[in-house]
């Protein structure tokens, strides 16, 4: 048995299919066969029920969680030596949710490109729950996510933000002449939310339920400069985190301090602790620890 076949074994286990493995892999099906059979040989149980639809025995099963640990492993021993010979090179692959967007990393990272211009950043904008399960399967390295904690014990973080929550109302609303407003004086508004996958979203309801009322949603959107818009309309409020609502340049536009609430943006940076890193992802790391200091 070798580390080819348990990956072949790995593959068809996957899809359930010989045909899917064999041009996932772009191997010939009876290679890929040839090597199952070869495994139950030397194990001496049979790994799958042929029959109609395939399907893993028990012993397949526990042959695939053993066959994860080995092939993980495999891939952090290449991954290290290619990244001891080739030392600064790569790439770092990047997950941030759309209620941030690029601004946290625009400075930090045009740092490290001065440092390291050899090493491509990729940064993909998907919500908390996607980057989590990205940085899960490997296909990010990092990922900025909203809400903390995590409850998962294969995360590392590194807190980033705390960030309250401002209120931003129309000039023309009479709220805009409120320095600071409870949650509760809220209830007859109309709110622009963010969509149901944030946490925020549910964040919100539960506050304003608190304070005894379910709130009024116009609209949802993941997108600030969209809910800001529709506050221009005067189709509502929002609520956004203080820094995007101190950077709103519209003077239609009214950032208000909300009292005796805990709502507020968290974010932090997190990636897998039982992953190896490359150096070009540790280095980003380490500079972001920095950066976050001298903010």
């Amino acid at each position: 048995m070798d580390i080819r076949h348990l990956a072949y074994f790995s593959e068809v286990a996957k899809h359930l299919s010989f045909t899917k493995a064999a041009s996932t892999l772009h191997v010939s099906q009876p290679s890929i066969s040839k090597a199952i059979k070869q495994i139950e040989l030397e194990l001496g149980v049979p790994l799958f029920y042929r029959s109609k639809q395939l399907e893993l025995t028990d012993a397949g099963k526990a042959v695939l969680v053993n066959a994860k640990h080995v092939l993980d492993a495999f891939q952090n021993l290449t991954t290290e030596l290619t990244d001891i010979l080739e030392l600064k090179k790569g790439e770092i692959k990047i997950g941030i949710p759309p209620i941030v967007g690029p601004a946290f990393f625009s400075k930090l990272i045009g740092k490290y490109k001065e440092i390291h211009p050899y090493v491509e950043i990729i940064l993909t904008e998907v919500g908390s729950k996607k980057i989590k399960e990205g940085i899960e399967d490997g296909s990010l390295d990092i990922g900025l996510i909203c809400n903390l904690p995590v409850k998962n014990g294969k995360f590392e973080i590194m807190k980033v933000i705390h960030d309250p929550l401002m209120l931003v109302v129309h000039k023309q609303n009479p709220l805009a002449n409120y320095t600071e407003i409870d949650l509760s004086d809220l209830e007859n508004e109309h709110f622009i939310l963010y969509q149901q996958d944030f946490t925020l979203h549910d964040r919100i309801i539960e506050e304003c339920s608190s304070k005894g009322y379910y709130p009024k949603i116009v609209c949802q959107s993941s997108q600030k400069d969209f809910m800001v818009e529709m506050v221009e309309a005067k189709l509502g409020v929002a609520l956004l985190p203080g820094r995007i609502a101190q950077s709103i340049h519209n003077t239609n536009i009214t950032a208000i301090n909300l009292l005796d609430t805990n709502i507020s943006l968290e974010l932090g940076l997190v990636w897998r602790k039982d992953k190896y890193l490359p150096y070009a992802v540790r280095e980003l790391i380490s500079m972001s620890e920095e950066f976050i200091k001298e903010k």
